[in-house]
């Protein structure tokens, strides 16, 4: 089977295009107790849970680095995830940027 093998016509190609245009990423960065916490696993989880795409890591200067990417409705439940975090983390704040880069799945990245 080759990619876009199970499209038919061009309706079926414009369909696909469209839930594509709608796919959204943005860029977190989390500061407070997010490392030794088990916050990278939290993410990745949630990530699984709401479908979306991205990367997590740890940042050299304590903060967690997190980029997200699928529909608007799921990257914003993640993003409201990033701010509650696990039980035993105290996120301070959660910088939420733009993005342009797009992952459809999830993964971990050394820390940098």
């Amino acid at each position: 089977m080759t990619p876009g093998s199970l499209l038919r016509g061009p309706d079926d190609r414009k369909a696909c295009r469209v839930i594509m245009d709608h796919r959204i990423s943005r860029h977190l960065r989390i500061d407070g107790r997010v490392q030794g916490v088990g916050y990278r696993n939290y993410i990745e989880y949630k990530a699984a849970q709401h479908g979306v795409g991205g990367w997590v890591r740890n940042r050299l200067d304590g903060s967690v680095e997190v980029v997200v990417c699928g529909t608007p409705e799921a990257v914003a439940e993640l993003i409201e995830c990033a701010r509650r975090g696990p039980r035993a983390s105290a996120v301070e704040h959660v910088e939420v940027g733009d993005c342009t880069e797009f992952h459809a799945t999830f993964s971990w990245r050394p820390t940098a």
